[in-house]
């Protein structure tokens, strides 16, 4: 075996399993607080590409006020969401919650191509082109800045579950929303604060990934192997969209380069009926069982 290129095989799986996790815990955290599956992720993430588009290249903004912004926004799209949407069906059929996300993943790629149009649009270039090497192995830039930057955002989520008074307010309602009421925490405000934080996270997903392949409406098909990852880790585990990010993203690189691109699905989807078939709750989740 030619163990340079396995290793530089693993270290881009590694990248794109960092932008895999960071999708992951957007999902994760969602699902946590208010027990919604949101098929949407994928959408928002590819939202997010493009409003960082629109930002960056439409109105000339510089890269940083650009990704602020994009961040912002797509946090007041979760925000409205959350209180348009997603509240008033709180207490309904899980089905139809379900069904309510995947109708809004359905609208938000009608908005897109109508504003955008539905052709592939390149993002503008702001992460380092330079050749990175660690000793001999040759890295992508772009997948090292992304997974610096998965790395970052998985470290402040720690901190902001183990510190900030909103994180341990949405730890205390993924635990137990009956509790969190009785010690007069703001259950629905806690809601819309997962569903902001989510959504602006993985529409910083949706930068990286723009920025490493481009941006298309059919990006939110990202979304599927996030909701293996989610599956794989555990609905309800931070660290399992962690790990399970990383293995997802090793495994689709071995794939593509050992067996073919076309094989990298199937890498996919054998984990997840594996994994399912031994702890059908997930590597890491909670042993429970819910019907939709």
């Amino acid at each position: 075996m030619d163990w340079l290129f396995f290793t530089e095989v693993s270290l881009a799986g590694l990248g794109g399993g960092g932008l895999y996790a960071i999708a992951a815990i957007a999902f994760v955290l969602i699902y946590k607080a208010t027990k919604v599956v949101n098929m949407a992720i994928g959408e928002i993430l590819m939202l997010g590409g493009y409003l960082f588009f629109g930002f960056a290249a439409g109105l000339a903004l510089p890269t940083w006020a650009a990704i602020l912004l994009t961040l912002g926004a797509a946090g007041a799209v979760g925000w409205i969401i959350e209180g348009t949407m997603i509240r008033p069906m709180l207490g309904e059929n899980p089905i139809s919650v379900f069904m309510l996300t995947i109708g809004l993943g359905s609208i938000l790629i009608g908005v897109v191509e109508l504003v955008w149009g539905a052709n592939p649009l390149r993002l503008p270039e702001f992460m380092p082109n330079a050749p990175l090497f660690i000793g001999e192995a040759y890295v992508s830039a772009k997948i090292a800045t992304s997974f610096a930057v998965a790395v970052v955002v998985m470290a402040g989520f720690l901190i902001m579950f183990r510190f900030w008074r909103g994180g341990v307010a949405l730890r205390a309602t993924a635990g137990d929303q009956a509790a969190a009421y009785s010690v007069g925490i703001n259950v629905p405000k806690v809601f819309s604060l997962a569903w902001v934080i989510g959504s602006a996270i993985a529409a910083g997903a949706g930068i990286m990934v723009g920025a490493v392949g481009g941006i298309s409406p059919v990006m939110g098909a990202f979304g599927l192997s996030v909701l293996v990852v989610v599956i794989v880790g555990g609905l309800d585990s931070i660290a399992g969209a962690v790990i399970a990010g990383l293995m997802v993203g090793l495994i689709e690189a071995w794939a593509g380069a050992f067996l073919g691109g076309e094989y990298k699905p199937l890498a996919t989807f054998s984990l997840l009926v594996v994994v399912l078939m031994i702890r059908p709750y997930g590597l890491f989740g909670t042993h429970e069982i819910e019907r939709l």
